[in-house]
């Protein structure tokens, strides 16, 4: 286990990314990577706000499910990357269930990873016979 819930981003201004870097956005969430400041220990923040999430109480249930989630996915981080969450609206929707979000959490931090390798390797085209 890698310590995530310690190891959080507190100043989310400080994580201006540029574009070569992988960003994913899904239906639920959003997912934004930066160079990690510590090497293999990666961090994550969230962000949670009061445009998308009016009330407290719904802020704090999105925050809480993204925490089970990246929780359930945090094998799939790459340890070279910092990671910042954007809960959008969606995550409270009746039709979501912890199962779907597991699963889009995972799909997200795959993509994410399978691009991190693309720019740190470079394309390579497999040799002709």
């Amino acid at each position: 286990m890698m310590g995530l819930m310690r190891n959080t981003i507190k100043y989310h201004e400080d994580f201006i990314t540029p574009r070569d870097f992988p960003y994913e956005l899904m239906e639920l969430f959003a997912i934004r990577t930066k160079l990690a400041k510590f090497p293999d220990d990666p961090r994550y923040g969230l962000v949670v706000t009061k445009r998308n999430f009016r009330y407290a109480v719904q802020r704090n249930r999105a925050k809480r499910l993204l925490r089970d989630w990246i929780a359930f996915a945090e094998k799939y981080m790459c340890p070279d990357l910092d990671y910042v969450f954007y809960a959008r609206p969606e995550i409270l929707g009746d039709d979501v269930t912890r199962e779907i979000g597991r699963k889009m959490m995972v799909r997200g931090l795959k993509e994410i990873r399978h691009r991190n390798e693309f720019r740190k390797n470079g394309y390579q085209k497999k040799p002709q016979k």
